[in-house]
């Protein structure tokens, strides 16, 4: 039995690693003992050899004392090790040292194989940083596998920056990563219970994760997709992917799918019908099934069938921490008396027959403190929808599951205007509401583009009685070489001033525009010359203004380099606007140039031209 390790690193993403749950499926199917991480890679190498730490020594009650050990072991500090009793001077003291060393050494456990995911080049230094520290743990004769979007997109500059030459696009043959394996590993079910075993929890959970339909039949070029997912899928049964999930994780309360065009299939029709056969049609609800229930279940199955025991030990140690929470202080001291006599306190050292033992005293306790609740269950076309190909039988049909939202692309003003209004109309017409949509902007548009289309989706909350919530997302090209790795791209018609100003005002609000006309407008602006001067105003008063109308002093500080103190209503944007405008053409040139950088040291900037100057000094106005 080999040992297989993946790993996702540290950068925040909102959706759980696929890739790496078909790995776990593919990998634990074959026998292996597969191992999942997401973090700093120097703590996990601590967590290892403490865990070994903590197996060799033999001795439960040390247990309680992990994270101590764990911090010796990671930084040789003696402090936190001083609260053991007796164990200064002990054997298990030097035993300990020797761990420290192994850590200091990097002789860390190690894994016959490594699967590590890569997301948006961006991510680079954090991606490639996780490759070359993860060849630590690798066996002299073990093999890295390096896959997922960033791999695919460059994989040159992967292998140039690690070594490592990676796994381009998707695991979709058999055969792909053992010669003597027929399974295509793309259309394995997750493995949900790898998310078990990390701290990190993605926003989006509780929900199935699929595919019905693979790649687009759109060639934008912008996107990635096309080389991602060269050919265009019609349909792939979500059936089976919810069984499997179902029997071995217990039912997911909502279904993402990721497809990037699902209504570019010729199967759209048979979608629908067997999304709404697994329990998704309009007006969904589900009871969720216990936890509790799924933990015990899996680790009480046969061996051939128990999934991940490592991770739902960790589940059930929780669950208990979570029941003692809700007890009341006499119970609670004597359902923590009952785990310490078990040596249930901690997963790292639980035994899984204890578990099973002390399966009459947790059940009850869970059963009665964690009631559940029938909730509502939706499904999400997560990558959204493409308006060209609406049409008013391809939305009724849509109206017949519980989507919410829905998402459609509204990606340019001019060419999408009347097919995106269209689509947003037939949608309410089959009492679809609740709407969202991605604003590309950043790319070959102009800044007064974004205004209008979230303006036109404001309009349309009103007229049509639904909620669209717009989300701005800037272009970045991610195989640019000058800006793969960073976020600096600015598009031909935009500069940094403009693209902080969009960012402090989605600061405000979440990074999403929803209805509400008046806030809208103190927002962007009523018309494009307001939102013209929002770009151009300085970083503070723009944030500002949703609080106060006038910026209002009422402790002392400095503006223009002097002490004041304001008692009354100061309209510093008023007196800004009246500055910035009355510059002459050639002046206001010379500022533009000066704020687009926007950078407001004086070394940033060479002008001795006292009125332009006097303009600056609006722009040093810090948020604070």
């Amino acid at each position: 039995m080999g040992r297989i390790l993946l790993l996702e690193p540290k950068y925040k993403n909102k959706y759980p690693p696929m890739g790496l749950m078909k790995l776990a499926t593919y990998y634990r199917d074959r026998g292996n003992d597969v191992r999942f991480f997401k973090g700093n890679l120097k703590e996990f190498a601590a967590s290892l050899l403490c865990e070994e730490y903590l197996l060799e020594v033999c001795d439960s009650t040390q247990a309680k004392y992990a994270s101590q050990l764990f911090q010796f072991i990671k930084t040789g500090k003696y402090a936190p090790i001083e609260a053991i009793p007796g164990f200064r001077g002990s054997d298990n003291e030097s035993l300990l040292k020797l761990y420290r060393k192994k850590y200091i050494d990097e002789r860390f456990p190690q894994f016959d194989v490594i699967c590590i995911t890569t997301l948006f080049t961006f991510y680079w230094k954090e991606t490639v940083d996780t490759i070359n520290y993860a060849k630590k743990f690798l066996k002299k004769r073990g093999k890295i596998l390096v896959g997922g979007i960033a791999a695919s997109i460059i994989p040159n500059k992967i292998y140039e920056d690690t070594g490592v030459m990676p796994i381009i696009g998707l695991l979709n043959k058999p055969g792909v990563l053992n010669s003597d394996s027929e399974v295509i590993i793309d259309e394995l079910p997750l493995d949900y219970s790898i998310l078990e075993e990390i701290d990190y929890r993605y926003p989006a959970s509780n929900a199935y994760f699929a595919y019905m339909t693979r790649g687009c039949t759109n060639r934008c070029d912008y996107c990635a997709v096309p080389r991602l997912e060269p050919h265009y899928c019609n349909y792939i049964s979500l059936k089976p992917q919810l069984e499997k999930a179902d029997a071995m994780f217990g039912a997911q309360k909502d279904l993402l799918l990721m497809d990037n065009n699902v209504f570019a299939s010729e199967r759209f029709d048979e979608i629908i019908d067997e999304i709404k056969a697994c329990g998704f049609g309009r007006g969904a609800s589900y009871t969720p099934p216990s936890e509790y229930e799924i933990a015990i279940n899996n680790l009480r199955a046969p061996k051939k069938e128990r999934r991940n025991v490592r991770a739902y030990m960790k589940k059930i140690i929780g669950l208990y921490d979570r029941i003692s929470e809700r007890l009341p202080e006499k119970e609670q001291a004597e359902f923590y008396l009952a785990r310490e006599k078990a040596d249930l306190l901690y997963a790292v050292y639980a035994k899984r027959e204890s578990i099973l033992e002390f399966d009459t005293i947790a059940r009850p306790l869970y059963e009665k403190y964690f009631k559940r609740v029938t909730r509502a269950r939706y499904i999400d076309f997560n990558q959204g929808v493409d308006a060209r190909l609406v049409t008013d039988e391809k939305m009724k049909k849509l109206s017949e599951i519980n989507i919410r939202p829905l998402r459609i692309a509204f990606d340019h003003y001019s060419t999408m205007k009347d097919t995106y209004i269209k689509a947003v109309k037939l949608a309410a017409k089959y009492n679809i509401n609740d709407l969202s949509n991605y604003l590309l902007y950043n790319y070959k548009d102009k800044p007064e583009d974004l205004y209008e289309r979230m303006k036109l989706n404001v309009e349309l909350c009103e007229e049509l009685g639904v909620t669209i919530y717009s989300f701005p997302m800037k272009y970045h090209p991610i195989d640019d070489p000058d800006y793969f790795d960073n976020r600096d791209y600015i598009g031909v018609h935009w500069n940094r001033k403009f693209i902080r100003a969009i960012q402090a005002v989605l600061n405000a609000t979440k990074g999403k525009i929803g209805r509400g006309k008046t806030f809208f407008e103190e927002a962007f602006g009523c018309n494009v010359d307001e939102f013209r001067k929002i770009l151009w105003m300085p970083e503070a008063m723009i944030i500002y203004r949703y609080k106060y109308d006038k910026i209002k002093r009422e402790q002392y500080g400095k503006f223009k380099g002097k002490e004041v103190h304001y008692d009354d209503e100061c309209d510093l944007t008023n007196e800004w606007w009246q500055k910035f405008n009355s510059l002459t053409d050639e002046q206001s040139l010379t500022l533009k140039a000066i704020v687009a950088k926007n950078r407001f040291t004086e070394e940033d900037y060479n002008t001795n031209d006292a009125a332009i100057l006097e303009v600056l000094e609006y722009y040093k106005v810090k948020r604070d």
